[in-house]
């Protein structure tokens, strides 16, 4: 008999309802599209909408939800990742006034902003950290401090050993009043494809922030890759809900955040992000999710969940 408490007698019980007690709007108006349309930008055919002009197809016009996030999100794609296949487009489409996509080598300078980047370096530091009221000056100096392996609860990307006192993890309840970054960037790439970007100078001169873990609910497969390799979007989705976690705290009725976060220890401390704050989440950046449920629910109409090689991926 399975041990009742295992990771995967767990996350059997999560993949049966993903996406359970998440606010994502009824996607019943996408399955009513037949046929194919023209962009109304590029002209080319798409089922939905344009996955290279981040718009919708003429009937889906002002009919599909919009996503206002904390700060804005700058999503890097590498040259060969296949724009249909990427969910970062989802982004660009449901927050298009917080998001941008660039294709690698043509990228931003980032050198005057207060920026940070989303990925598990060896210098990385987490949101709480993040978010702990400090100057991003202090976040710098943080990275100058070798991390020697990440706190529990983070992808394990980097040979480490122990964890330095400067990169212990603080508990959700913090609050902060004013974000210390403006901008957070995004690596849009197969696993094996972002460490060529990372490897560009600009880039590693971004401060490194790692998320919580999450499984992921991605049905394209990733060969060598864990499930704890997130699709963008879902990154995405799980950085903007962390940050807003510190800001705000969370609204004790939202039942959505027991499938954002794998780690036992986070969901411990479920009670001490409570708020009775009229801005705490309830479900505010769950729409980002909007067209990739639609996907799943499409791949699973067709095909078992357990006979889908990506999620017979290892759990950690």
């Amino acid at each position: 008999m399975a041990n009742p408490n295992s990771s995967e007698t767990h996350q059997q019980f999560l993949d049966r309802n993903p996406f359970e007690g998440f606010k994502i709007d009824s996607t019943e108006i996408l399955n009513g599209i037949e046929g194919r349309y023209p962009c109304p930008k590029c002209g080319k055919s798409r089922k939905l909408f344009c996955y290279s002009c981040y718009v919708p197809i003429s009937p889906l016009e002002g009919r599909l939800p919009k996503v206002k996030l904390p700060l804005k999100i700058d999503i890097i794609k590498h040259k060969h990742e296949i724009d249909g296949k990427s969910t970062a487009s989802h982004a660009a489409l449901l927050a298009s006034d917080d998001v941008k996509i660039y294709t690698y080598p043509n990228i931003p300078d980032y050198a005057n902003e207060a920026v940070v980047m989303i990925f598990p370096g060896q210098n990385a530091i987490s949101i709480s950290q993040l978010l702990s009221g400090e100057t991003l000056d202090s976040i710098l100096e943080f990275q100058s401090q070798p991390l020697d392996q990440l706190p529990a609860g983070y992808n394990r990307s980097t040979l480490m050993q122990t964890i330095p006192k400067t990169r212990e993890e603080k508990e959700f309840f913090h609050r902060v009043k004013k974000l210390p970054i403006t901008k957070a960037v995004f690596i849009d790439s197969t696993w094996h494809q972002c460490k060529s970007i990372y490897k560009d100078e600009k880039i590693r001169a971004i401060p490194c922030v790692v998320i919580q873990n999450r499984i992921s609910q991605f049905w394209r497969h990733q060969k060598g890759s864990p499930r704890w390799y997130l699709a963008t979007i879902e990154a995405i989705h799980q950085f903007v809900l962390e940050v807003h976690l510190h800001c705000w705290g969370l609204n004790p009725d939202y039942q959505g955040i027991n499938n954002c976060f794998t780690e036992r220890s986070v969901h411990q401390q479920f009670e001490n992000m409570y708020s009775n704050d009229s801005r705490a989440y309830d479900g505010q950046f769950d729409n980002l999710l909007y067209f990739f449920k639609h996907m799943y629910d499409i791949i699973h109409s067709y095909y078992n969940h357990e006979d889908l090689y990506a999620y017979k991926r290892r759990l950690l």
